[in-house]
């Protein structure tokens, strides 16, 4: 199958998967189970085991600021939530934190477990990696209340809605947003004319540094596949760090002039942040380089979620509008 069927085919899965997961899930082995609470739904969690969830959340505590965006994007009750390293809600959903007066709890990597007790929450959400993970923390977190356990890694903003839809009971607004981004995406695809040729997408450090370059498994390259963008793949041999995730390769400065694409996305930058790409004498004579076809994806394009997946389709239609 090519990369382009591919691209529109994952526009289509979300729904598929929404109606995969629409019934509850009870038929768990007894031994999995964490607890024989009273019984609302069961959640099968990223470590292998089950969380009973005994009634509907009414209040959440994400402690992982990359999921917490798309719990507010299905309307899940969440009240409070970590924030980055920086103490701070990522850009594209901080307005809406803001409107609904979600409370910032700690930073990243500063669990702190009297201020979940203070949360009086219901529902806890961890990630099973990442920089704001809090599975060090999760037998403790699991004394304050059901405690489920999520890997955002990299799987698509909807993939992640449809299993917090099924711990929240929130599957007719997760089912309407992805329904609504679906036809966001057809409307954006047939305004646009994707430049000839391939593209590749970078989150570009400099020399001395790992480069990442999107896979067409990554959440980002999936995106520009459904948009008509023809995703160049780096080279796995590039992989510096072998136990990270499959959906971007850790290149070595050195290997970039190794690429082909005629077209180039910059991860985390505007249009405006491109410039030391382009200036880079060593990247001086690839095609997206001589061709000025270099573009940034946007300021909050590191974590995609309902917010900033928006944000970058909107950017691009204006980029390539035909």
């Amino acid at each position: 199958m090519s990369r382009s069927k591919r691209g529109l085919n994952w526009v289509a899965l979300g729904m598929l998967g929404l109606l995969l997961c629409g019934c509850d899930r009870t038929d768990a082995p007894v031994a999995a189970v964490e607890t024989a609470a009273p019984q609302w739904r069961s959640f099968d969690n990223a470590d292998g085991t089950v969380t009973v969830i005994p009634a509907q959340p009414k209040r959440i505590l994400s402690t992982s600021v990359a999921i917490t965006g798309t719990l507010l994007s299905i309307d899940a009750p969440v009240v409070a939530s970590a924030s980055t390293a920086k103490r701070q809600f990522f850009a594209q959903w901080a307005d809406v934190a803001e409107q609904r007066k979600l409370e910032n709890v700690w930073p990243a990597g500063g669990v702190n477990l009297e201020a979940a007790y203070a949360v009086k929450p219901d529902l806890i959400v961890v990630a099973i990696s990442g920089n704001d993970s809090a599975m060090p923390q999760l037998a403790e977190l699991k004394k304050i209340a059901p405690t489920i356990v999520l890997d955002y890694g990299d799987q698509t903003w909807q993939g992640l809605a449809i299993e917090l839809a099924k711990a929240t009971g929130n599957e007719t607004q997760a089912a309407a947003r992805i329904a609504a981004f679906d036809q966001q995406l057809a409307d954006a695809r047939a305004k646009i004319a994707p430049p000839a040729g391939k593209a590749n997408l970078i989150s570009f450090n400099g020399a001395g540094m790992g480069n990442p370059i999107a896979t067409g498994e990554s959440a980002h390259g999936r995106l520009l596949e459904a948009l008509g963008f023809d995703l160049e793949e780096p080279d796995p041999s590039w992989q510096t760090n072998p136990g990270q995730r499959h959906d971007f390769i850790w290149a070595p400065y050195e290997n970039l002039p190794r690429l082909t694409a005629q077209t180039t996305f910059l991860l985390s930058v505007d249009d405006d942040g491109v410039g030391k790409f382009i200036g880079d004498p060593v990247l001086a004579n690839l095609p997206s380089v001589r061709a000025r076809q270099v573009h940034g994806l946007g300021r909050n394009s590191f974590r995609i979620d309902y917010f900033s997946a928006t944000e970058i389709v909107d950017g691009i239609v204006e980029k390539f509008a035909k």
